[in-house]
């Protein structure tokens, strides 16, 4: 979603999109200013064992905002973004990054696989990513694809 479509993240979904009330319940719970980190909504998520895109259609149908993305992509003040190129990429963890690439960009899901598999943060992931020049997408909460 653009900037001028901030607060109307229900509009991304079909109009006949329906509200869980057990996600709704938790996440009212958590949201402070409008707003719930990545974090958050995926505790969620594992606690009611749903899949992290349910959470996310339901923060959107809140009209929350998911901030403090756990790959340093967006949501930080006053940066938006806090991740950074890393300073080198071992090989074989570039040869994984390429070798999980989907349409060129790497999947929010496969980053994370590849920082458990590889026992780096996820931030480490991504800024992996951001010196290969590789985009992530398809964030797991449906905050951009």
């Amino acid at each position: 979603m653009t900037h001028e479509d901030a607060g109307h993240y229900a509009l991304k979904h079909p109009p006949d999109t329906n509200l869980n009330p057990g996600i709704a319940e938790a996440v009212k719970h958590i949201i402070k200013n409008g707003k719930i980190s990545c974090a958050a909504a995926h505790k969620i998520a594992r606690e009611l064992k749903v899949p992290p895109a349910d959470v996310g259609v339901t923060i959107d149908l809140l009209e929350a905002r998911i901030n403090r993305c756990q790959l340093g992509l967006y949501g930080y003040e006053p940066e938006k973004r806090i991740v950074k190129p890393a300073d080198g990429v071992p090989k074989d963890l570039e040869e994984t990054i390429k070798g999980s690439l989907a349409d060129d960009r790497l999947p929010c899901k496969a980053s994370w696989e590849i920082a458990e598999k590889f026992g780096i943060s996820r931030m480490n992931v991504s800024a992996a990513c951001e010196t290969l020049n590789v985009k992530i997408s398809v964030c797991q909460l449906g905050s951009f694809k």
